[in-house]
């Protein structure tokens, strides 16, 4: 079952199965979920945009955690993901989603993958809720709308198929402007 709806605060809301997905413009540090998906790089050099904010509000444990990560694992590749722990973060972990560049082949599948695997590895740590930034949409280049069209019909994929535990799926834009992009997309797009 979908419906939309919007809530008295503002932020809009729309319920996959039993999965409440709510877009806001906000802050991801300060997200109150257990587990927020930082815009990463494959090396988790943690160095701009989104994933340097993350970085700086968690404190120095999530860059020792990714370096780690890197040298036990390699590099993440584009549409996979890397878990490490959230450290001064009020989420208790941190999902890292190495989004594609803007130009490179497969963008779209890569960005999916991305979203996709976020969720899954939210669902095997038991998460019940996260928070997503516009995963490359920033210094990646990927256009917003395209972006937010991917995100949707992945999260309408996942939650038909996937039998998740996870209640809350949050879009955490930074800026009014990107808010605007996702909620026309949002009102466009029929699940």
């Amino acid at each position: 079952m979908i419906s939309y709806s919007w809530e008295e605060n503002g932020v809009r809301e729309v319920e996959i199965e039993k999965t409440k997905v709510e877009i806001e413009s906000c802050d991801i540090t300060t997200e109150k979920v257990d587990v927020i998906v930082n815009a990463a790089n494959s090396h988790l050099a943690h160095g701009g945009g989104v994933a340097l904010a993350i970085s700086k509000a968690a404190g120095s444990i999530l860059n020792v955690e990714s370096s780690e990560y890197v040298k036990k694992h390699g590099p993440v590749k584009t549409g996979y993901v890397a878990l490490t722990s959230g450290g001064n973060l009020f989420a208790k972990h941190v999902i890292h989603a190495v989004g594609p560049v803007w130009g490179e082949k497969d963008e779209d599948l890569k960005l999916s993958m991305a979203f996709y695997n976020s969720l899954k590895k939210a669902d095997e740590i038991g998460a019940k809720s996260i928070s997503f930034p516009a995963i490359s949409s920033g210094i990646y280049g990927f256009p917003k709308e395209r972006c937010a069209k991917i995100f949707y019909e992945t999260i309408k994929r996942y939650f038909s198929n996937e039998n998740s535990r996870i209640v809350l799926v949050r879009i955490c834009l930074y800026s009014k402007a990107d808010l605007m992009i996702f909620e026309k997309v949002f009102d466009e797009t029929n699940f």
